[in-house]
């Protein structure tokens, strides 16, 4: 997978232990799901027709622990497609091996204005799609 998001792990992300807290790892792939979306789907035309783009699920694994003052690169890439909703695949990996530190699957829905998940096709599917990576 190619990755957008590069970050160095600084003392804030820790916990008393010196590892990236729990919840720092959801911020790390939050912030790659972003730069993903911004890099392939113009939002502000999503924003103009109502519709946001919502997550409903996150299944995290953890798999080897990320302290201070190393890199990590986040990636993330689409994984499948269901009626009204669809899962991302991410992962967060150490620049210098690329061994996997944790890995997420990440279930949205896109709502429109009432709030609703709305069906997942025509050129909604395919903008999704383009978060597909090569």
């Amino acid at each position: 997978m190619e990755y957008l998001t590069e970050i160095k792990v600084r003392g804030y992300h820790a916990d008393f232990y010196g590892h990236v807290n729990n919840a720092r790892y959801l911020e790390f792939f939050e912030e790659d799901r972003w730069a993903s979306l911004e890099s392939k789907i113009d939002l502000r035309k999503w924003a103009a027709q109502g519709l946001g783009f919502l997550v409903v699920n996150i299944n995290v694994n953890y798999r080897k622990a990320v302290v201070v003052g190393e890199t990590v690169v986040v990636a993330t890439d689409f994984e499948k497609v269901n009626t009204k909703s669809a899962v991302l695949k991410q992962e967060i990996l150490f620049k210098k091996t690329h061994e996997v530190a944790a890995d997420a699957l990440v279930t949205f829905v896109v709502i429109d204005k009432s709030g609703s998940a709305v069906l997942m096709e025509g050129d909604l599917l395919e903008e999704l799609r383009s978060l597909k990576r090569r």
